[in-house]
């Protein structure tokens, strides 16, 4: 992958972008963070990419708490977003930078609700069936923080995270309403909001007996 329609904003989108990608269908988004739990390990990027192949990356400063172009775009209700994932994503981006998602579409969900011939449902794994194509997890575990000096090889995975979402989407989305899943997985998606919530409040074990 080359860095073609590449670009790295501080902070927050800018306005131009904004517009750019509030004119789409459904954009791609990601994130990468310190760590797995929000109230602890900062976020540091937020990645997107829409159906055009733009991908842009949003460093996120330490202590930012507000990044208003970025929450336009990821609340506004006719721009489906589409995450792998996306209860951590979601509860990530509400706690740092009260941002609430939606609508939203989950690859994840969708693949575990579709894919039911399959017990791997992890993003590499997923693209490798639907895009094939090989996705290079090696700078998965890495320091973002040090969001100022990424190297090619963590620009190329934070981007590819999102390049290939918005193909598997669709196509999830077809195998889901062949085998007429599709109005459980919108349930689905439709309950991550309140799911991030109580994950964020630290329940644990709320639909249990």
């Amino acid at each position: 992958m080359t860095l073609d329609n590449f670009q790295i904003c501080d902070g927050d989108l800018s306005e131009t972008l904004m517009n750019e990608y509030l004119q789409v269908e459904a954009i791609a988004v990601d994130t990468e963070t310190m760590g797995l739990l929000p109230q602890r390990d900062r976020l540091c990027l937020v990645q997107l990419c829409d159906p055009l192949d733009r991908v842009t990356v949003v460093r996120i400063a330490r202590g930012q708490t507000t990044a208003p172009n970025l929450k336009r775009l990821l609340e506004a209700d006719d721009v489906l977003k589409v995450f792998h994932f996306a209860r951590f994503d979601i509860a990530t981006l509400q706690y740092n930078l009260s941002i609430h998602v939606l609508p939203l579409f989950c690859t994840k969900i969708a693949s575990k609700l579709a894919r039911t011939y399959s017990s791997k449902h992890g993003l590499k794994d997923l693209i490798q069936e639907l895009e094939q194509v090989e996705l290079d997890k090696s700078a998965q575990s890495s320091d973002w923080g040090n969001a100022s000096n990424l190297s090619p090889e963590q620009l190329r995975y934070a981007a590819n995270d999102v390049r290939y979402l918005l193909s598997a989407c669709k196509k999830l989305t077809a195998m889901l309403q062949r085998e007429e899943r599709w109005e459980l997985a919108l349930q689905c998606f439709q309950s991550l909001p309140t799911l991030a919530t109580l994950d964020l409040m630290q329940y644990q074990g709320v639909f249990e007996h």
